[in-house]
C-alpha cells in the first residue's frame, strides 16, 4: 500500500499544480489532458480513457465505462467539474475499483476554489 500512497500523493500534488495554473471553471477534458501531461512528464505510466468492461456470467460486455486516468495500473483517477460531489460520483469510482480490482481511487473535483477541498481518496 506504501507504493500506492506514494503514487496518489504525487497525483494530488500535480493536480494541485494544474488547478493553480488553470483555476476552476473549465471542462473535465481540459483538466484530464493537463494532468495526463504532468503525470507522463514525471515518468508515470498512465492510461487515459481506459475501457472498463463488465463481466456478466463469464461474458465480457463493453458497456462504455471508461476510467479517466489509470496511473501505474494501480490508482484510478476520476475527474469531475461539478458544483458538489454527490453519491453517484463515489459509486462510479467504487465500481471502477471493484471491476478492475484496484486498491485506491482519487475523485478530483476541479470546480472548487481550493483543490484540496475537491479531492477524495477512496480505498477498495
Amino acid at each position: 500500500m506504501e507504493e500506492v500512497n506514494h503514487i496518489s500523493n504525487k497525483i494530488i500534488g500535480l493536480a494541485i499544480e494544474v488547478h493553480r495554473s488553470l483555476g476552476p471553471g473549465l471542462l473535465e477534458s481540459a483538466y484530464q489532458e493537463c494532468l495526463y501531461y504532468e503525470l507522463k512528464n514525471e515518468g508515470f505510466r498512465v492510461e487515459k480513457e481506459k475501457p472498463m468492461p463488465i463481466v456478466y456470467k463469464d461474458i465480457k460486455l463493453d458497456h462504455g465505462y471508461r476510467i479517466d486516468l489509470l496511473v501505474e495500473d494501480k490508482v484510478v483517477v476520476e475527474i469531475k467539474t461539478v458544483d458538489a460531489l454527490i453519491d453517484v460520483h463515489f459509486a462510479q469510482l467504487l465500481t471502477y475499483l471493484k471491476l478492475g480490482k484496484y486498491k485506491l481511487g482519487l475523485l478530483i473535483n476541479f470546480n472548487v476554489p481550493l483543490l484540496k477541498n475537491g479531492i477524495k481518496r477512496i480505498i477498495n
